[in-house]
């Protein structure tokens, strides 16, 4: 089994996604000749091979029991590596934002959108949570879900620390805008796995 050393705790939690563009996301990157490499020497079939169709299946099932009684969406997106062509301006964080952006997370009715990105090649894992639910939680329990779910990373436990991690949002969607869930599911349940 290969172990990952995450290194990295990111918790981004923008006030307004809808005025963010492609080119301002790029334009607050640093630039980085070392992560570019990274990206063309890693090796996928190395670091991904604990996400097989059960984990996935697995993994999905927690998001939807996590869903349950309250308005709040939870999308799970794992990535293999940055993609080539933005690797030398992208860091995680901005690829984080780029795909809060694509899936629409920030498309809930009441803005109560979750990502949670894990990157492998970069071995960073960041939470980004749309801005009716960032109003209410304190950015140190975002932190303390992040170090706990890297803990259990480091150790290998890949889907061990994501389902508590996924556990852990859906209480706090609970706590924080509970109810009959009327709309529905807003968002897909899947994981989504970025190759």
């Amino acid at each position: 089994m290969v172990l990952l050393k995450f290194k990295k705790i990111y918790v981004t939690i923008p006030k307004s996604f809808k005025k963010i563009t492609h080119k301002s996301i790029m334009t607050t990157a640093q630039k980085s000749i070392k992560r570019l490499f990274r990206q063309l020497a890693f090796v996928p079939f190395l670091h991904n091979r604990w996400l097989t169709k059960a984990v996935k299946k697995n993994l999905t099932e927690k998001i939807q029991q996590a869903e349950i009684g309250h308005l709040g969406e939870i999308v799970l997106v794992i990535e293999n590596n940055l993609p080539i062509y933005q690797a030398y301006q992208y860091d995680c964080h901005q690829r984080a934002l780029d795909i809060f952006s694509m899936q629409k997370v920030w498309d809930t009715q009441n803005n109560t959108g979750v990502l949670i990105y894990v990157n492998l090649c970069e071995k960073d894992l960041q939470i980004v949570a749309d801005r009716g639910i960032n109003q209410k939680v304190d950015s140190e329990i975002w932190q303390m879900l992040c170090k706990a779910t890297l803990n259990d990373f480091k150790q290998g436990n890949f889907q061990l620390g994501l389902s508590k991690l996924i556990e852990e949002i859906g209480q706090i969607l609970q706590t924080y805008d509970a109810c009959d869930d009327i709309n529905g599911n807003e968002l897909a349940n899947e994981v989504v796995f970025l190759h």
